[in-house]
């Protein structure tokens, strides 16, 4: 059994290390993180530079690119030998609802996901580390339960979060779906020392949509949110709508 273990945060990043350490217990663990913190580059390739890898340390193989580019340069060249599951995070920070779309933690492993490898993300709720021993522990157990009874089917991609609570551990698991927000809020306008204009993207919206079976109302109501992700965009549902648009077009 081997693990490749990755992350957004960066190469020096306490949660990286702490499930690092917890994959240990099961499996030969090769890390593979960036260089710089890169929360928010999504499923980003670099594609228009090269990419230059250096061991730390700490024994991390640290990557001067994206979470996708050190999971991507992992299996396409770099590691003899092919992973049996991809683990992500400990994330500073949650992944809930549509913050998925932008996170570097979910993109490292859904990169994974789309090699066909299973892979798991893992984040803490609140900023600031606090309580990552516990969170730790809720991989320790999530990670036995998938090692020792395998989900049928393969590959698979799941998106956990978890509270950051002391008794984090001893919370129930809930199998939830992504919520929503409302649109971020406007960029911020600053000016450079020169007079040019400058913008920061503005803060992340308010929470829309956080119903029962979301994966806020689980995260809020003291349980960790386990939500199964894929890739396929397409609209299924609205799909016989088009098809008839399109035709009643070529009819006219």
């Amino acid at each position: 059994m081997r693990i490749l273990v990755a992350n957004d945060d960066g190469y020096l990043a306490p949660g990286l290390l702490a499930l690092a350490q917890v994959c240990r217990e099961f499996a030969e663990v090769d890390i593979v993180a960036p260089e710089q913190n890169a929360s928010g580059t999504s499923n980003a390739l670099s594609l228009h530079r090269p990419l230059s890898v250096w061991t730390a340390s700490n024994g991390v193989r640290v990557v001067n690119g994206t979470p996708s580019d050190c999971v991507h340069v992992a299996l396409t060249g770099l590691l003899p030998t092919r992973p049996d599951l991809i683990v992500s995070g400990i994330n500073n920070g949650a992944n809930l609802g549509d913050d998925t779309l932008y996170s570097g933690t979910v993109a490292a492993a859904t990169e994974g996901y789309l090699f066909g490898v299973p892979a798991i993300a893992f984040s803490l709720v609140e900023h600031g580390w606090q309580h990552l021993d516990a969170a730790a522990a809720v991989a320790r157990r999530l990670l036995a339960d998938v090692l020792q009874r395998p989900p049928a089917g393969a590959p698979w991609l799941l998106n956990v979060n978890i509270p950051s609570r002391v008794d984090a551990a001893d919370l129930p698991l809930q199998v939830t779906r992504l919520g929503r927000r409302h649109a971020s809020e406007p960029v911020v306008r600053q000016l450079s020392p020169r007079g040019d204009p400058l913008y920061w993207i503005g803060a992340q919206g308010e929470v829309r949509e956080a119903g029962v079976g979301t994966d806020f109302h689980a995260t809020a109501h003291g349980c960790i949110s386990v939500t199964p992700l894929q890739v396929d965009l397409t609209d299924h549902a609205a799909a016989p709508q088009w098809a008839r648009w399109i035709a009643s077009g070529a009819d006219a």
